[in-house]
């Protein structure tokens, strides 16, 4: 296990993150459970997408490279996402990484997630809708978040990326994030991507609502003597 210390409410909480391969993170035990709370957090990570997306108030770093994508692209802004999730894990081939169960979930189900919630959610018109989709799609994807990471069945091919990257190059995942961001952001916002003040309000809180959430929704894996006795 790689111990993941969290602060919350002035004390340090444990949280207990495998560093497993792809083989290993399916005989880890408790599958069942940890298949389902993967599912559910892709799912909700999809649906606050589209809220962002419908707040019109500015979009998460990747979020704002896709949309411009999408005015080029003959596809909808689900679809864009699934796409850029394959050509990330393209990347990873170079870095050695494998991906897992989760990896590839991650991949196809946050899109499918966006355009069905997309079809049925409308854009938001008042300021206060707009403020209120805007902070619900922030804390949903915090959640969220904390969901999938929790279930340890794989990082997502942009997390497998950052730390795919930091791990070839020795650099912090604090400034491989902070650099792959700007550079997606600029990207992004070149070819059409919508920033804003829901795309600053995201990066100043996505980290600690992770942080926040992540050790109630982390799932203990089985220790191999306890798996084998099972």
């Amino acid at each position: 296990m790689t111990p993941l210390h969290v602060l919350r409410r002035g004390v340090t909480r444990r949280v207990d993150l495998a560093a497993l391969g792809p083989l290993e993170q399916l005989r880890a035990g408790r599958l069942v459970r940890r298949i389902t709370q993967l599912l559910v957090g892709l799912t909700l990570f999809g649906v606050s997408m589209a809220l962002l997306l419908r707040a019109g108030l500015g979009l998460e770093p990747w979020g704002v490279l896709q949309y411009g994508l999408m005015t080029y692209l003959p596809l909808t802004y689900g679809q864009v996402s699934i796409a850029v999730s394959f050509v990330v894990l393209l990347l990873w081939i170079p870095l050695r990484q494998w991906p897992g169960l989760g990896t590839v979930l991650n991949a196809v189900v946050i899109g499918l997630a966006i355009d069905a919630t997309l079809a049925v959610l409308g854009p938001a018109t008042a300021w206060w809708s707009r403020t209120a989709l805007l902070l619900a799609a922030v804390v949903l994807n915090g959640i969220a978040g904390a969901m999938y990471i929790g279930s340890q069945l794989g990082p997502g091919p942009r997390d497998g990326l950052m730390t795919g990257l930091a791990a070839r190059t020795g650099r912090s995942i604090r400034l491989v994030r902070t650099l792959l961001e700007i550079t997606v952001v600029t990207a992004g916002w070149l070819i059409g991507g919508i920033v804003g003040i829901g795309t600053v309000v995201y990066a100043l809180a996505i980290g600690p609502l992770v942080q926040l959430f992540l050790p109630l929704l982390t799932i203990r894996l089985d220790r191999p003597e306890e798996t084998a006795a099972e």
